[in-house]
């Protein structure tokens, strides 16, 4: 009986346009290569979740949302309500991962009706402003701007523009200020956004978490079981249920803040796990085109709106979430382009509501593939019967030849629609931004040459070694918006052995030069915390900046060139990045 009193008060109490003093609050958390089946509430017994279990226990469960292969791609796709290749990006890093400028976010949208705006964690959608969160209707932001990052405890991160230093494991600190945002604005309303940078690699966790599972059996394992690698399992399911206190943790400042009641919270992940462990039986992974790389959890609570174990079976995306937050808000979207995702407000109200068929699409490197209700057709052209096959064992296409031809020429028809022929990243790193004007330029952004190179495969959190030789030279394709008088700062580090190298920073036929004089030869960090050894993450350390002082920038697009004059050592010194900051 109290569930039915319940949703009979959710339907009178629709998700409809109310005025401003009534608008609720939003908190939308987001975890990192979380797979599907790393919930508790989904089945998998290797850990417990029982706070965003809660979730779906006192609100709504997505049985089938979808969302991308990769993280930028996915947190593209959430913020403008559109298919990330319609939105500039395009990949992960060095500069792919970027939204256009003339995409409207989701924070844009809240902002304009007049909720506070803050996102607290792993942005990943650009790093230089107007690129930048500030830049994209967020007045608050505290974390890291690039994919991944090197190192969870006390990492260097940034509030506003400004570095600073986090206190304690990386999640539990974004945790803190995002509850910090909630208590400085809850007379509402808010929109509060939690992008953890977990599970994702390196593997780090703290020991309380860890040692729960140190040793432990694993009695849920991935479909092939010899894929698995057991010790990354365990790591990963103790840095779920860290992520799972620190949901509580939110959840539990909303009630004491007497907010849980006005305060409409999501819960989702942005791509399949980032291993092979248990996920349902179904095929793929992160990176895949397949139902266990693009499948994951996503929940919804407002309690007396939703009413409690709602279980929405139909299918759902990223792209729906901008709609949706924004109808059940009474809030007006601002955007001038369509939107690819539609409001699922209707099936929050009731699961059984006539729905029409749709079609999700999915792309990752030349990739494809299209989810229906009932069916995915896969990148290779093999058509399944999602319902009957949910693990993706039986191709059918043979047997229904006229469903695998529609869908096949759906796909089709979407890649010439959001794919167009000849379409090339030309974009330059923009610089020089009075509302902004200290513009970060990381190692990842940039291009070595000669036998300069990035200390890791992946670019995200690397940075230059191997600086050797006066023929060498790093290069940043920029764009100086404001001309003006810039100063030049490199953030460094350098034996005492080597100290004295002579460097020339130039644009154009404007340069500046600076000798090393100070040894800085800290340590690399990171492999005392990895609970398996890192893939193509780089370790970090502490860079100390080298001001190389002012010179003059004319506007306009062009190369800006780092060299060495003379290097009376072995090597020049190891860069972490070129930072420019616009000063008269």
């Amino acid at each position: 009986m109290r569930r039915r009193a319940v949703f009979t008060l959710f339907l009178l109490g629709a998700c409809g346009v109310r005025a401003a003093g009534e608008r609720p609050n939003v908190v939308v958390i987001l975890a990192d290569d979380q797979g599907w089946g790393d919930l508790s509430c989904h089945g998998n017994a290797n850990l417990k979740t029982p706070r965003i279990d809660s979730l779906a226990r006192d609100g709504a469960l997505f049985d089938r949302f979808f969302v991308c292969a990769l993280c930028a791609p996915t947190r593209a796709e959430f913020l403008t309500g559109r298919y990330y290749s319609r939105t500039g990006v395009h990949g992960v890093t060095t500069g792919a991962e970027r939204m256009n400028l003339d995409e409207t976010t989701i924070a844009d949208t809240f902002r304009a009706a007049g909720y506070a705006t803050g996102a607290f964690g792993k942005w990943h959608n650009g790093t230089q402003y107007p690129y930048h969160p500030n830049a994209r209707g967020f007045e608050e932001f505290y974390g890291f701007c690039s994919g991944h990052w090197g190192h969870y405890f006390d990492p260097p991160l940034e509030h506003n523009g400004a570095p600073v230093r986090g206190k304690g494991y990386i999640a539990d600190d974004l945790t803190d200020h995002a509850i910090d945002f909630i208590k400085r604005h809850k007379g509402g309303p808010f929109f509060c956004y939690l992008p953890y940078n977990t599970p994702h690699s390196p593997f780090q966790v703290p020991d309380r978490f860890h040692d729960r599972f140190a040793g432990a059996e694993i009695a849920m394992r991935h479909r092939d079981p010899q894929k698995e690698d057991l010790a990354t399992t365990r790591c990963v399911l103790a840095m779920c249920e860290n992520i799972d206190w620190n949901v509580g943790r939110v959840l539990d400042a909303l009630a004491e803040l007497e907010l849980d009641g006005t305060t409409i919270v999501v819960y989702f992940s942005d791509n399949g796990p980032n291993s092979w462990r248990w996920n349902g039986g179904m095929r793929g992974r992160k990176g895949s085109t397949d139902e266990g790389g693009l499948r994951v959890p996503c929940l919804v609570r407002w309690p007396g709106r939703i009413a409690p174990g709602t279980r929405i079976s139909r299918i759902a995306g990223a792209i729906d979430l901008v709609p949706t937050l924004a109808d059940m808000a009474g809030v007006s979207l601002i955007g001038a382009k369509p939107l690819d995702g539609v409001s699922v407000a209707p099936l929050l109200r009731d699961p059984q509501a006539a729905w029409p068929d749709r079609m999700l699409f999915s792309r990752q490197e030349g990739k494809f593939s299209v989810r229906t209700q009932t069916h995915r057709l896969d990148a290779a052209g093999r058509l399944f019967d999602m319902t009957a096959d949910p693990g993706q064992d039986r191709d059918i296409a043979g047997k229904a030849p006229e469903t695998a031809a529609r869908l096949a020429a759906a796909v089709a028809s979407w890649r010439a629609e959001v794919l167009p022929t000849g379409w090339k990243d030309d974009r330059p790193f923009p610089v020089g931004y009075a509302a902004f004007p200290a513009t970060p330029l990381p190692a990842r952004d940039g291009v070595p040459s000669g036998g300069a190179r990035r200390s890791a495969r992946a670019p995200n959190c690397s940075f230059f070694t191997g600086w050797k030789d006066t023929g060498d030279r790093i290069a940043w394709d920029i764009e100086v918006a404001t001309a003006g008088v810039y100063e030049a700062v490199i953030n460094y580090t350098c034996p005492a052995g080597d100290v004295g190298a002579t460097v020339e920073l130039s644009f154009g036929s404007s340069r500046v030069t600076a000798k090393v004089v100070e040894a800085h030869d800290p340590p690399l960090v990171g492999a005392a915390d990895d609970r398996v050894p890192r893939g193509s993450e780089s370790y970090v350390k502490d860079f100390r900046p080298l001001r190389l002082g002012e010179f003059r920038l004319a506007e306009g697009r062009g190369s800006l060139v780092l060299r060495a004059l003379d290097i009376p050592g072995s090597q020049v010194m190891d860069v972490r990045s070129v930072v420019l900051t616009l000063r008269k």
